[in-house]
């Protein structure tokens, strides 16, 4: 079983009286329940029965490492605290222990040896000398205002033998005592309280003055610190109907924020469905879903350490004209109709005519329905002509239209008159369109006069209508030519005609019946945006508006599941887009919608797609600028606290000048990287930031910067980081590409300047590119007059940064000169040799012998990196006559030509005839064969690591290693070893970017091979909660 103990307690020497503490860690990630712990001295002494002044204990809890801290602090070691100590720590099933020992040093026999331990009393001590008498004392009083724990000392102390009837009389003379004078009110023995709830415990005390200490299983407990406000409130103006909410923030997380209105505690009982309360973290809100006159006050939020009041002003919304008065011309007896429409239909009005108010009679009538007010003359008369005006009431603001009279004049006429058409529809038509509903019944009654009688004709389009009986059909009686539709259609809609004749002439009207019904439903359905408790609902009118407007839509919706539809408005309402409120966030919902016109209500429309109302995220956290250039500004945050059930769909960000509320947003669509470089910014202006999460609920609250930030660019100092590789001589061989990229910073961009031996580099063979972060050093082929110490200048103003490269383009040796046989004897010979004229452009590392026989003519390698200019070749065949040839090498090789001996070497027989057998040389020719295989690594982001693998070919194959398929070359980052077929990938400072698939391949005229592995770079998580 695994120790349940993270750290124990160590052995220890205390200094008596001084303090010392010792600590124990408990695992509970893997326990079911709370550990218990239990400090024990010697075998049985449990010390929580101990705990005062002199012993403390201490425990605390990490939610996100789940440890429990034990501790326990000796206050002023004394001697008697020196033995062996023990904790033990339980957990249902699983138990653990661990000893420890104290020790005390400095110890003294003379001094108290404390309550633990007795056995310092039983130490030898010098016999005291006789003295004089004492004064008597009360050994019993000692022992009433003694702590139990010395009873025993002062026993010893007084010669008490008898322990256990000292106990039996002093436990009597307690009971015979008077109680405590200083508690008037105790605690009850116990109390019980629901959890969640408030208690309060209550002593009385007989001094007033007097210093009281509460205490919890012995240890003080010290007040809380007050709860401060950070953020006051802010006074609100608004309109009736208007959401208001006033925000607060206080000083501690969780903490109690009490709301008042004008001396009135708000809270959830008392409230109602007025007010919300939000808690958000440090931030508290009081809302007001509506808000209306009554809600005019003081609103106060006050916490235990201070308290902020704001003011609420309530005005009435501005009424609106929606359709003006305009002026009437009637004849005499004619009827004249006055009628506007204003915003609110509430609001009442009054009527005047050239400065004196209308009164209502049967001929003059005032109606207010809705929005709508109508002044009504029937009977005009010429005194009714004058300007009339309607004042709504309350309001500072009146409608005028004028009515003119016109006088008719009668005049006699002769019998015969020519036919004429009286179009008098009774206000069912507008002008000589007839309105009908669908399915009703249609009679027109149409006065024809005319002597003599005319005839008349009835016709739609060019067909007649016959006067028989029918759906469609006319009828005639006397004076009046009714057309009659019984229940109407939608095919009996167009324009119809009638004609009238008589010898004297005829007339002709034409009037369109237009057969109206209810709308269709309307369509796409369908949920934009989502809040807390709310939702906005969008919609398309219906295709067919059953041939009137459509004057507003009736909404319901329901719980996904449920059968029963709830009405939303009573009221039609004339937009196309509609805010559902009081609703659950998380439950899903579905919507239909009505359409309402003058004939009716539609069928309902088919049901939204299921929504859900989610809240927006908090802000987003520690918005910082990054970096600064004469127009742009880099930004860069930390994801919402916050984000909820609605996901995270990016960030928008905005900005504006200091002083200026036109703000601007930086990005068209949510940029989903919690960074940002706004573009175009004018120099040295101080600009404010600010920005927003958004998912589907909406925008969060903005997080903005302390204070505004003013576009320069930072001037920072130049510093060239010469990587590690180039810090040391560059080799490279003639022919050979140089690519070296050397990083750099500073601010504003830097003045890049390369020398070649501390001249201004010229060579056009040499190129150099350079960019805002870094330069680039390339020779496409490298040639030995390329050899030398360049020098890399970065400058800023008058900051300078340098940084020297020492590169030396190397090739092949060319042969040691002068090479001959200096002596023979026996099997061996000796050669000397001169080093070569031409060493390549860097040092000679060793030479190469090969030797000849004269018979075979073959050569054959005798030493490999002889460092000296001689050297002995042994092992000669006796009989045959050798000649040799030495090679110089360098890092580039072997020289392709040996220096040749200008002697040969002949061993002479000294006995028997050797024949020696055939040499049957092996071949060293393979391809690349890998002997250990890359293995797959996961590592710790922010250290250095490595990945190796091991090969083996000849010739010596080329080795390229790569990153997700891709050459890895002239990245300072990586280093690459080759150590005689140990292949090493050296990886600085590992990044999560630097994670992948790492593949290692060799490559030689007789083949190839390549061995991979796969990389996890991962962040420690303490370091990943503190980003």
């Amino acid at each position: 079983q695994s120790s349940l103990f993270v750290l124990k307690p160590e052995s220890a020497t205390a200094t008596k009286g001084k303090d010392i503490t010792f600590v124990a860690k408990v695992d509970s990630s893997t326990l079911s329940r709370k550990p218990v712990m239990k400090w024990l001295k010697g075998k049985w002494l449990d010390l929580s029965s101990k705990a005062g002044k002199h012993l403390q204990f201490k425990e605390s809890y990490d939610r996100n490492t789940k440890i429990y801290t034990y501790e326990m602090s000796i206050i002023k070691v004394v001697d008697g605290d020196a033995g062996g100590y023990r904790c033990e720590v339980t957990a249902k099933d699983k138990c653990d222990s661990c000893a420890f020992e104290v020790s005390v040093a400095g110890r003294s026999g003379d001094e108290d040896a404390g309550e633990l331990d007795f056995s310092v009393l039983l130490k030898k001590r010098k016999e005291k000398k006789a003295e004089g008498p004492k004064d008597e004392v009360d050994v019993w009083e000692i022992l009433k205002a003694a702590k139990p724990c010395d009873y025993e000392k002062i026993a010893f102390q007084y010669g008490i033998t008898d322990l256990r009837g000292m106990l039996t009389r002093l436990k009597k003379m307690k009971a015979e005592s008077k109680k405590s004078d200083a508690f008037l009110t105790k605690l009850d023995p116990a109390y019980s309280v629901e959890k969640g709830k408030k208690i309060q415990l209550t002593v009385e005390v007989a001094d007033p003055t007097a210093e009281v200490k509460w205490l919890k299983n012995g240890q003080e407990i010290k007040p809380s610190p007050p709860v401060t406000i950070t953020k006051q409130l802010d006074d609100v103006h608004t309109v009736v109907g208007e959401k208001v909410e006033f925000e607060v923030e206080v000083s501690e997380e969780g903490a109690n924020v009490k709301w008042m209105k004008d001396g009135v505690e708000l809270n959830r009982d008392t409230a109602g469905s007025k007010y919300r309360f939000k808690k958000d973290g440090k931030r508290h809100v009081l809302v007001i879903t509506e808000a209306t006159k009554d809600d005019i006050g003081t609103y106060y939020a006050l916490t235990n350490g201070g308290e902020s009041s704001a003011e609420l002003e309530v005005e009435d919304k501005e009424l609106e004209i929606l359709q003006s008065i305009a002026d009437v011309t009637v004849k005499s007896a004619e009827q004249a109709v006055f009628k506007c429409e204003v915003s609110d239909e509430n609001v009442t009005g009054k009527w005047f005519k050239d400065g004196v108010e209308v009164q209502p009679s049967d001929r003059i009538k005032v109606s207010h329905i809705g929005r709508i007010h109508k002044l009504t003359i029937d009977e005009v008369e010429a005194s009714d002509a004058g300007d009339y005006t309607f004042v709504p009431d309350g309001y500072a603001l009146s409608l005028s239209a004028k009515l003119n009279f016109i006088e008719v004049k009668i005049e006699i006429v002769p019998i015969e008159e020519p036919p004429k058409i009286h179009l008098n529809f009774g206000g069912s038509g507008d002008g000589n369109v007839v309105t009908v509903v669908a399915g009703n019944k249609l009679r027109l009654d149409v006065e024809v006069t005319g002597e003599p009688t005319p005839v008349v004709s009835w016709m739609k389009g060019d067909q007649v209508i016959s006067e028989s009986e029918g759906r469609v059909r006319v009828e005639t009686e006397k004076t009046v030519s009714s057309f009659v539709i019984d229940g109407a259609e939608r095919g009996d809609e167009g324009p119809y005609t009638i004609n009238v004749t008589n010898p004297v002439g005829e007339d002709k009207a034409e009037l369109f019946i237009k057969v109206v019904d209810m709308p269709n439903a309307p369509s796409n359905i369908r949920c934009t945006s989502v809040g807390e408790d709310s939702a906005i609902i969008t919609w398309e009118p219906p295709s067919f508006d059953g041939g009137v407007p459509v004057k507003g839509y009736l909404l319901e919706r329901r719980k996904v599941g449920s059968t029963r539809w709830t009405k939303l408005n009573f009221d039609v309402y004339e937009s196309t887009t509609y805010e559902a409120k009081k609703m659950l966030e998380g439950v899903l919902y579905e919507m239909r919608v009505f359409a309402v016109n003058s004939v009716g209500v539609s069928e309902p429309s088919a049901t939204s797609q299921p929504f859900m109302p989610i809240a927006p995220t908090s802000e987003p956290t520690r918005l910082t600028v990054e970096d600064l250039t004469d127009s742009s500004c880099s930004l860069k945050w930390r994801p919402p606290e916050k984000v909820g059930a609605g996901g995270l769909n990016g960030y928008i960000i905005e900005y504006c000048t200091e002083g200026s509320d036109q703000w601007v947003q930086a990005n068209k669509e949510p940029v989903e990287m919690s960074q940002y470089t706004v573009k175009g910014l004018p120099t040295g202006d101080k600009m404010l930031f600010r920005v927003f999460a958004v998912n589907v609920a909406g925008r969060s609250p903005p997080a903005t910067l302390a204070q505004a930030v003013t576009i320069r660019e930072v001037v920072e100092n130049p510093k060239i980081r010469l990587p590690r590789n180039l810090r040391s001589k560059i080799f490279k061989a003639v022919g050979e590409k140089v690519n070296l990229v050397i990083p750099f910073q500073g601010k504003p961009r830097p003045v890049v300047t390369w020398f070649k031996d501390g001249v201004l580099m010229e060579d056009k063979s040499v190129g150099t590119r350079t960019s805002e972060v870094d330069t680039i050093l390339f020779i496409r082929s490298a040639e030995r007059r390329h050899s030398g110490t360049y020098t890399l200048s970065v400058q800023v103003e008058d900051k300078t940064d340098s940084a020297d490269l020492e590169i030396q383009v190397v090739e092949k040796p060319g042969p040691p000169v002068n090479v001959h046989v200096t002596d023979v004897w026996g099997f061996n010979a000796a050669l000397e040799w001169k080093p070569p004229k031409d060493d390549g452009n860097c040092e000679i590392i060793g030479y190469t012998v090969q030797k000849c026989d004269k018979k075979t003519k073959e050569w054959f390698t005798v030493h490999e990196h002889n460092h000296r200019l001689s050297c002995t070749v042994s092992d000669l065949v006796m009989g045959n006559e050798f000649s040799f040839r030495v090679f110089s090498e360098n890092i580039c090789g072997l020289s392709d030509d040996g220096g040749i001996s200008k002697n040969t070497a002949v061993i002479d027989k000294t006995g028997l005839l050797y024949q020696p057998k055939a040499f049957r040389e092996t071949d060293q020719n393979r391809s690349p064969k890998f002997t250990a295989p890359l293995v797959d690594r996961s590592v710790i982001a922010g250290y250095t690591t490595a990945i190796s693998c091991a090969v083996r070919g000849y010739p010596k194959p080329k080795i390229i290693w790569m990153k997700n398929n891709m050459a890895i070359e002239g990245d300072p980052k990586f280093l690459m070893q080759n150590n005689q077929g140990v292949l090493t990938l050296n990886i600085r400072k590992a990044s999560l970017f630097d994670g992948g698939r790492y593949s290692c391949r060799a490559v030689n005229d007789l083949g190839a091979d390549e061995v991979e592995c796969k990389l996890e770079v991962r962040v420690l998580q303490e370091k990943a909660e503190e980003k």
